[in-house]
């Protein structure tokens, strides 16, 4: 073998190794940006869950009060329900499944909106102090999934940018990485239901 073979075999063996580590290199930035997309859903579920926690709770001391509007509260057992039963693998973040579970949550905001509405007939529930802390604490959790849902996005739109990008999307269709869905505002979400406590 003469020197300029050798050297030739030297430049394509360090061009692979340069492709290697570069993909190596973009394959780590896609699983790192798509652990991230997963810890966001993780804190989303954390907060709807805090919501839920929060319901039995609340219909329980609205019944104490208001047993006789077992119909209303029915149905926000019937929609925790439900929510409760919509689960989302975070390894299959697509389109359709955060549309059911989106669907799933906002019939527990309606529930919940008919709910609030029946308490505006009882002035001595509005003032129990149980109730009241109950109250509070959904509003809290109704902010804060606000905010997790925001950061959910965020995480979504930084890894679905960055794996539209070219080379990267050349990595990530050889390794499998498919983008991932937001959340979307529902279209009645473009008036806001009026909640009052």
């Amino acid at each position: 073998m003469n020197m300029r073979n050798i050297k030739t075999s030297w430049i394509v063996i360090g061009v692979i190794f340069l492709l290697g580590i570069f993909a190596v290199s973009k394959y780590n930035s896609l699983v790192a940006k798509e652990e991230k997309v997963e810890q966001a859903w993780s804190q989303v579920e954390n907060v709807y869950q805090r919501r839920l926690d929060l319901i039995p709770n609340l219909v329980n001391t609205v019944k104490g009060y208001a047993a006789h509007e077992k119909e209303t509260l029915e149905g926000v057992i019937e929609a925790r329900s439900k929510a409760t039963s919509v689960t989302i693998d975070p390894t299959n973040l697509d389109e359709n499944a955060l549309q059911q579970f989106e669907a799933a949550q906002q019939g527990l905001t309606k529930a919940l909106s008919k709910l609030m509405v029946v308490v505006e007939r009882y002035p001595e529930l509005k003032a129990n102090q149980n109730f009241l802390e109950l109250q509070s604490q959904l509003e809290g959790t109704e902010n804060r999934i606000a905010v997790e849902r925001k950061r959910f996005n965020e995480a979504v739109q930084e890894y679905n940018t960055y794996l539209r990008k070219f080379p990267n999307n050349l990595i990530a269709s050889m390794f499998g990485f498919e983008k991932k869905a937001y959340f979307k505002a529902q279209e009645e979400a473009q008036t806001a239901p009026k909640v009052e406590f």
